[in-house]
Formats: structure tokens, sequence, C-alpha cells
């Protein structure tokens, strides 16, 4: 049994978050704070395994209670819960330095609070099955000449943590992450994804040169377009332009650009891989990567909480393969494989 504290001085919050929790048979809601001091109290009294914690809170927010547990030698997993805004952006990556294991965005409507049920479950169940992962040294790093694009939105993240965390760690191709989220917050992803994957995880930089062994998660406000670079001899590798180019399926970054200029790129050495989402997108970028001669794979849909984007690639007769999310890494492992040297 999972034992887990909700940390926020919103009653509304607290009441909906322990309520959502409560449904799940492997977690017990052992209590809730209001505030820092509040938690803090309570993480030393009923030891949690894992806390949802609210950034601002009266009295002593969320940075100050992680900058206490600091000193502690053992402390519960955190996640941390931030609305969408810049402003808190900011802070959840410093969250993210002080300690903080995870982040969750909280919805802007009211309404949808409820949404994000499935998510935070996963991510909690991810907290307590999932280590932190040491990275191996001595790894030579290559321009790719081979790439696995992988394209999300919501319900993504938890998957992502699974999906990476299986990868090996001298995988023989870049990835690249699209995953649809608000500006400020792609970074702290890519902080989270570097903490339980093999591969080194980084935020896409404009002019970034795409290496075998290594993830980019796509910059939240750019498109990440991979631009071919010419090489002496041998394959083409690839290149990150981020263009401010209008949004495409209402959201920038879109996996469709993404996954249509590398696919442009890499042509048959590509692999792409649409987890869940809603919408569209990513339908017309899976058709192009079949077209180049690549090999496409879509999640299964019970494993998804969204099937827009998925369904949209199946529609167009372009996927390959539909696999369960546990299976997932094993078939990129194998597809870049079969790709050779």
């Amino acid at each position: 049994m999972i034992r887990v504290l909700v940390v926020d001085d919103s009653l509304f919050i607290r009441t909906i978050l322990r309520d959502m929790l409560k449904g799940s048979p492997d977690i017990e809601v052992v209590g809730t704070a209001v505030s820092g001091i509040d938690a803090l109290a309570k993480i030393a009294d009923l030891k949690p395994d894992v806390v949802t914690l609210d950034i601002e809170m009266p009295r002593m927010g969320g940075l100050e209670v992680l900058e206490a547990l600091r000193q502690e030698s053992t402390r519960p997993k955190i996640i941390v819960l931030s609305t969408l805004t810049s402003r808190h952006a900011d802070m959840t990556h410093r969250a993210l330095r002080l300690g903080a294991d995870d982040f969750m965005l909280k919805p802007r409507d009211v309404p949808n609070v409820r949404g994000i049920e499935r998510e935070l479950i996963q991510k909690i169940r991810n907290l307590v099955s999932l280590p932190t992962i040491v990275k191996p040294r001595g790894i030579q790093r290559n321009n790719a000449d081979a790439a696995v694009l992988i394209g999300s939105s919501a319900g993504g993240p938890p998957m992502l943590d699974t999906l990476l965390s299986a990868l090996p760690p001298d995988l023989s191709a870049t990835v690249v992450i699209t995953q649809h989220m608000p500006e400020g917050f792609t970074a702290s992803l890519a902080e989270r994804l570097n903490r339980v994957s093999p591969l080194p995880v980084r935020e896409t930089a404009n002019g970034d040169t795409l290496q075998a062994g290594t993830a980019f998660v796509s910059k939240a406000g750019y498109h990440t377009v991979i631009s071919r670079v010419y090489a002496a001899a041998g394959r083409n590798h690839g290149r990150v332009v981020h263009s401010t180019a209008p949004p495409l399926h209402a959201v920038r970054p879109a996996v469709d650009t993404t996954f249509t200029s590398a696919a442009s790129v890499f042509g048959s050495r590509t692999v792409s891989v649409i987890l869940s989402g809603m919408g569209s997108d990513g339908g017309e970028g899976t058709l192009a990567v079949k077209n180049a001669g690549g090999t496409t794979m879509v999640c299964a849909e019970d494993d998804c909480l969204v099937y827009g984007m998925a369904r949209s690639a199946i529609a167009r007769g372009s996927v390959d393969k539909v696999v369960p999310l546990e299976g997932l890494s094993r078939e990129i492992v194998r597809a870049v494989r079969r790709l050779g040297p």
C-alpha cells in the first residue's frame, strides 16, 4: 500500500485529490495538510511514501518545504502541483532542483481538475517503482543517423517515464520527444525524465545536433524542425531548428512538424511512436514516416488516457504496430537494431 499525504491550502483541491486517490486499491491517503509548516509536522508523524505538494501556500510554501527536507536523511517522494503560469514554471523548475521528484499541472478550470486523476495515480505508482538512474560513463555519443520520434499530449508524461526508463543507454539512435505542454514546463519535464532514463535527456536548444543515445524534449513555444546536416561521407545527420511558425492543430510544438521534418532527414532510419493524446496531431507525421520507409507504432488504447492522436494515425493506414505500453521500449530497440550499424 502506497501511503500519500496531500498538501494544499485549498480545501477544494485537498478534497478532490483525496477522493481521487481513495478509489485506487493500492493507495492510502494517510492525511492532508494546509500549509508547509503543517506538512513538515505530518511528514515526520505519518511517514508517507509520497507527498503531493502545492507550491504557493501561506506561512510556508512548497519550496521552503523542499529546502527543509533537504536536511533530512530520509524523505518521501514529492510531486509538486503547479498552475499554468510562467511564474509557476520557474518555481516548478526550482522545485525539481531542490529535490522534488515529479510535477503535475493543475487545470485552469475547476471542473477539469478531475481530469488529472489517472495521470496522478500513475505518477504516484511510478515514483515508488522507478528508481533514479545513475548514468553510465564512457559511452561515446556520436551524431545520430537514425531517429526515434515520440509524440504525446494529455496523459503522456507518466507514459514517458515508463518508456524512457526502459531504453538502453547505448541506443544507436537519437530520441526526440514532442509533448504538448505550456511554455516553460518542458525544461522541467526534461529534467524529470533525465532522472529516470539511462539516456541523457535535455530540452532542445536551437542548433542542437542530434546525437545517438541522447533524448531531446521539444521546447514548448517553438516547433522542433529537424534540418538535414550533410555528412562528408555516409549517412546524413539532423539538427534542431526552433520555428515560430503559427501553431499547428492549435499547438506549438506540433508532433506533425517534428515527425514530417525528421522523416525527410532520416528516411527509412526513422521510428515513430504515438502515445496518449487528444486531437489529430501526429496523424500526418506518422504517415510521412511510413511513406519514407520508416517504422511506425502507436500505444494500445487500453494504456492511453486519450486515444485521438493514435487513432488519427491508425485511420490513415500508416501504423505498423499497436503495442502495449510495457512492450514499447522493447519494440523500439528491436526496430533500431534492425536498421544495423
